[in-house]
């Protein structure tokens, strides 16, 4: 069975359908790749076919290519992955370049084949690039189609010619948003751009390529055309020259330089534009070798695109009927209910949102009303969307509303005792196979869980804020939860296209034990006499999208203060933290409770716009003159997270490293070009990291203390993927 098939019609002209069976969406396999290629060789070599149309037999052209290639090539080089790689590529060129010039005499460009690209659906990554190489793109009129180059998103770039090709068919300015952000676009838009050639009735699609092909269209590319030149200039013209270097400080000031595929691509577009179109190919793919084989993208490709989307099909599901939420109620109507129920209704579920007063429960509502507006303004949405999603959410005081919910979210203030009222009055309503979950952040599920009749139906799921930005929720297992609670907490965030990780209940679950550790460890160093400016720019400088001191304003310091004091009367004597509580205390004291107040270790105007670091604080912490290293900083706020992620596996928190990493990206932004906290370890090397413990232990004290866990496997050579990975990912 091939992924490729072709079929030539009575006018001549070849289809070559692309249809990976088994698969919702095409992707590329090497074995695709060699169907292609002897396709391509048929149709140029038959005398009856006037033309190509490359299509596919799917309502979406293709999603990518199936990652697990670059395995394969690696393998396949054995000692020498990075010959293997350039090789493997350069054959994957060499196909598509055959379609470009299909058959054209190379001196003069006479002869040859018109090939087209009919594109019903989504067309990314190599989706689009198998179609830059054909003569002319049509699309389907679909408005939910996206066409585009994701592939920096997963710390690699389009390295199959889409990087050169879309270079030299826009301009380097025009290119950029869509190589170096990547850009997605609906098929009107990115012909607008220029990326693709017409957009047609999805009906008159196939029609419109024919047309095309046979009627004996001009198909030489401009840069295989005599005389070509560059769009916006190439780097010697003055117009080019301004660009690149703008591009330049753009890349630079947008990743800060840890991401090695920005600088990567941005280096492939310059040096392939200073030469012939055969020797750019080239430099593209040594370009792209050299990134495969940085363990930042490698790393980068397995937390964001085979582990997340390992977890969001359900990788730890338990093996139980289908739970689908047909049904959700969500109480407390504030800014987590409302963007739960803003989410919920958005995913097509019905909605009962639930406050004490209508006037907040209808202000909850007006939060969903106001994202459609937003939208809607900007295109992306339509009236007809927000009147359905509208339809869905049933803002009320009335428990009796909540009958007939298979699934209850409680949001409700951070108290116990509040909690376990409206737990009660609840479970008197809603039917005996309703989960009742809890989106709290740091109260322990099990103690929650001793109000409710039902334990084992009752778990913990907790949104990052703003729930409709978020890509992360955390699942939290109670000690009595069962595998019906967790099913049904696993489908419903799948429903609303979030990603899941499942963890174990401890005090502050995954994500804020490894987070407020980070945050603790910044406060703790302006104490010291650390310059925050240092302080925030070390941490931005090692891939944190926000420094200690910026995240605490953005978090709200008076919560940091509730949680302190929480956590002392819990802990007792063995509280660690009163040196990070002394800074807390003072500032809330100050009045200066982080941006929400417009005043916090920052300062704010009256718009909110964040200014410089409010100068109060160098007359209460004066900067010491002796400052350490950026790279000390730097470990220290590093190490202070990623022992947090050792210490949650070795308690149990964590069931899967994957979950770890992908936890970490996604749910605080933890340094995505390592891969998270297990694929960084990885990165340095357990001796190395365990030395680097001993040494921050002996300067900083025991909160670096080296793990028994991670000193076991310094001393054994092992690698966190190499001993928990294998068999998670057999499974």
């Amino acid at each position: 069975m091939t992924d490729f098939t072709m079929k030539t019609d009575a006018d001549g002209v070849a289809i070559i359908t692309w249809d990976v069976k088994g698969k919702s969406m095409n992707v590329l396999s090497l074995e695709g790749w060699d169907d292609l290629d002897a396709l391509v060789d048929q149709a140029l070599a038959d005398d009856a076919v006037k033309g190509v149309v490359i299509t596919s037999g799917k309502d979406t052209f293709a999603g990518g290519m199936d990652l697990n290639i670059i395995a394969k090539m690696k393998a396949s080089a054995g000692d020498n992955p990075a010959k293997g790689l350039f090789e493997g590529l350069m054959k994957s060129h060499g196909i598509l370049r055959k379609i470009e010039r299909a058959g054209m005499e190379p001196k003069t460009n006479k002869g040859g084949k018109p090939i087209a690209a009919a594109l019903p659906g989504t067309a990314l990554g190599i989706g689009l690039e198998i179609p830059l190489a054909c003569h002319r793109i049509f699309a389907a009129d679909n408005p939910k189609a996206k066409i585009g180059l994701p592939e920096i998103m997963v710390g690699i770039f389009p390295g199959m010619g889409g990087t050169t090709r879309l270079v030299r068919k826009m301009g380097a300015m025009a290119a950029s948003p869509l190589l170096l952000q990547g850009k997605l676009n609906d098929p009107k838009r990115a012909m607008q751009a220029g990326v693709i050639d017409e957009v047609v009735a999805a009906d008159e699609l196939m029609s419109a390529a024919k047309a095309w092909v046979l009627s004996e269209p001009t198909i030489v590319k401009p840069w295989d055309e005599k005389g070509y030149k560059m769009p916006g200039g190439a780097p010697y013209h003055p117009a080019g020259f301004m660009t690149f270097v703008g591009a330049s400080a753009m890349v630079n000031g947008n990743t800060m330089g840890v991401y090695p595929a920005a600088k990567a691509l941005l280096s492939a577009v310059y040096e392939g534009a200073l030469v012939p179109f055969d020797t750019a190919l080239k430099i593209e793919a040594r370009w792209f070798t050299n990134v495969l084989l940085n363990p930042s993208s490698e790393a980068m490709i397995r937390s964001l695109f085979i582990n997340k989307e390992a977890l969001e099909k359900g990788a730890n599901r338990p093996d139980v009927a289908d739970q689908t939420v047909k049904k959700v109620g969500v109480l407390g109507a504030g800014m987590m209910g409302a963007g739960i129920a803003l989410v919920s209704a958005k995913a097509g579920i019905e909605v009962v949102l639930l406050d004490q007063k209508q006037d907040a429960a209808d202000k909850g509502k007006s939060y969903t009303s106001d994202y459609y507006d937003k939208g809607i303004s900007r295109k992306k949405a339509t009236v007809e969307q927000k009147e359905a999603a509208l339809s869905r959410i049933t803002a009320t005081t009335d428990y009796a509303a909540l009958k007939g919910c298979d699934l209850i979210v409680e949001a409700v203030f951070e108290d116990l005792g509040i909690k376990a009222t409206v737990t009660k009055a609840v479970e008197e309503i809603v039917g005996k196979d309703c989960i009742f979950a809890s989106n709290t952040s740091t109260l322990p599920i099990t103690e929650l869980a001793k109000a409710s009749a039902r334990p084992d139906q009752f778990i913990g799921i907790h949104f990052f804020s703003p729930v409709d930005k978020m890509l992360l929720v955390e699942i939290i297992k109670g000690k009595a939860t069962g595998d019906v609670a967790v099913a049904k907490a696993l489908d419903f965030v799948r429903q609303i296209r979030k990603t899941p990780i499942v963890v174990n209940d401890e005090r502050f679950f995954y994500a804020n034990r490894c987070i407020i550790p980070y945050i603790n460890e910044g406060i703790r160093m302006l104490r010291e006499g650390v310059n925050p400016v240092l302080i925030e720019n070390a941490a931005k400088l090692v891939g944190m999208p926000l420094g200690p001191l910026q995240l605490t304003d953005e978090t709200s310091i008076d919560l940091g203060v509730k949680i302190a004091k929480a956590t002392k009367a819990a802990m007792g004597a063995d509280y660690p933290n009163d040196e990070v509580d002394e800074v807390l205390f003072w500032m809330a004291d100050e009045g200066r409770l982080g941006r929400k107040a417009n005043a916090g270790f920052f300062t704010y105007d009256d718009k909110g716009k964040r200014g410089d670091l409010w100068e109060g604080l160098a007359a209460k912490y004066p900067a010491s003159d002796d400052q350490p290293d950026l790279i000390e900083v730097q470990r220290r706020l590093l190490f202070a997270q990623v022992l947090e992620a050792v210490r949650a596996l070795e308690e149990g928190v964590l069931e899967d490293i994957r979950e770890g990493d992908v936890g970490a990206i996604l749910g605080w932004g933890f340094a995505p070009w390592s891969g998270g906290p297990f694929s960084w370890l990885d990165m340095l090397g357990t001796p190395y990291a365990a030395e680097r413990c001993d040494a921050l232990t002996a300067s900083y004290g025991d909160r670096f203390a080296t793990p028994d866990l991670l000193r076991e496997m310094a001393a054994k050579g092992q690698t966190f993927y190499g001993r928990f990975g294998a068999q998670k990912n057999a499974a």
